[in-house]
């Protein structure tokens, strides 16, 4: 017998703070094709407000973001809210320079850079995160900068 809140209530939430629509629906489609539960928020101020809920699984942070960048968000989340039970990934178009990289790997759980994966791999990715596996385990699958 199937109960659809039960279900509901176990479905894995993941927020997407992406500013760029056509992007943030590319992962809002495949994400709950996967059977994620997605929600999107469009400026720094809004996603920080809804990932200190800690009601996420999975926050991908986008850094180039209105109101206060992704970078001040994460700052901000791993100061403030320790017991944070989400996992962040970073998700960005911009390649770091190596400092600057370095110091958000420190912070973050993942870091992606946009153009070299695709919705599909980044469901893969979520799966391996959530399931405790390593997604460098699949290094070769998600392409040669995907994760760090």
């Amino acid at each position: 017998m199937s109960d659809n809140h039960t279900e509901t209530d176990k479905m894995k939430k993941i927020l997407c703070i992406e500013d760029e629509n056509f992007i943030s629906e590319l992962y809002t489609r495949a994400l709950r094709q996967a059977g994620y539960d997605v929600t999107t928020m469009l400026s720094g101020e809004d996603g920080l407000r809804a990932a200190q809920s800690n009601e996420y699984d999975v926050i991908l942070l986008d850094l180039m973001i209105p109101g206060i960048t992704g970078f001040e968000v994460l700052r901000r989340l791993r100061q403030e809210n320790p017991d944070l039970k989400a996992k962040i990934i970073i998700t960005t178009n911009l390649d770091q320079e190596h400092e600057s990289r370095v110091e958000l790997e420190k912070m973050a759980d993942g870091y992606l850079i946009k153009a070299e994966f695709t919705p599909h791999q980044l469901v893969n990715i979520i799966n391996d995160i959530l399931s405790g596996t390593d997604p460098k385990d699949s290094y070769n699958e998600y392409g040669d900068q995907a994760l760090s």
